[in-house]
């Protein structure tokens, strides 16, 4: 009775240790993710309009030497591997000799670049070696207060990016991206909801893709994209919206509805939402 007592012990202990490592290493699925986005491969897959060799995702991913070496070939087998048994890909057992064939899954059809609805500009963003960095201080914020993106830069990430242009890219495409899939459901979910709406204001609204997909929907409406100058700089022109730059702490376009949504990239590095 003792002895099984003491090997139920031991195994929850082993288990509890299993538990540790992967999460310690859960950063390589996201690794692993982010390579998939950066090498385009499901757009390579999409492309063929079929399951495909790993050869032809090395040919399709941009490599500058004529064809695929062996240690490219070696180091995407493992990516694909990973991602194959987390389900992003799917690989189909080789037959008489032949190559094993990869697919796509319902999951990996957000990571298409050029896809109308994409995660692949929010993964790069979330990705990205600055924006993880903040991560590295959530230790020293519980000890001595403050930021996790000002402890690990000097500033809040909006300032940052404003002086960043690769970084403001890469948040305006994310921030766009996951705004665009927000709004095509609200505008399908709340069409009988903008009946009597003139005007709405999308306040942080990005680029406006957000709005722009309310007023698509709803042409009668005028919208308003509201951000920050060096946001709205780079927006594109939507048919029925307006682009205003301005400081949501100082003023906020007047519209018969005003929306904001509450971005988990805000709340992850701390920066000062409750003062508004």
């Amino acid at each position: 009775m003792e002895d099984n007592k003491e090997l139920i012990e031991a195994q929850a202990k082993l288990q509890g240790q299993a538990e540790i490592w992967q999460y310690m290493l859960n950063f390589v699925d996201s690794m692993a993710l982010r390579s998939a986005v950066e090498l385009r491969i499901a757009d390579t897959i999409h492309s063929h309009g079929r399951p495909i060799t790993l050869s032809q995702i090395a040919a399709g991913v941009g490599s500058s030497s004529s064809s695929p070496s062996p240690d490219m070939i070696t180091c995407l087998s493992r990516i694909m591997r990973l991602l194959v048994c987390k389900k992003i890909f799917t690989a189909s057992p080789p037959v008489d000799g032949e190559e094993t064939l990869y697919g796509l899954t319902d999951s990996s059809t957000w990571l298409l670049r050029d896809g109308e609805t994409t995660l692949a500009p929010w993964i790069l963003l979330l990705m990205d070696p600055i924006v993880l960095a903040p991560w590295r201080y959530l230790s020293s914020c519980v000890k001595d207060g403050g930021f996790t993106f000002e402890k690990a830069h000097g500033c809040d990430i909006w300032k940052y990016a404003s002086a960043d242009k690769e970084l403001n890219q890469l948040l305006n495409d994310g921030m766009e991206s996951k705004g665009r899939i927000a709004m095509k459901a609200l505008a399908s979910a709340y069409k009988d909801g903008f009946g009597c709406v003139g005007s709405v204001v999308d306040v942080g609204g990005g680029t406006g893709e957000g709005v722009a997909e309310i007023v698509k929907a709803h042409p009668w409406i005028t919208g308003i994209n509201f951000d920050f100058p060096d946001v709205v700089a780079t927006a594109p022109p939507y048919a029925g919206v307006s682009h205003v730059g301005g400081n949501i702490f100082e003023a906020i376009p007047k519209a018969d509805v005003a929306f904001m949504m509450v971005r988990s990239l805000s709340t992850a590095f701390h920066t000062n939402v409750q003062r508004i």
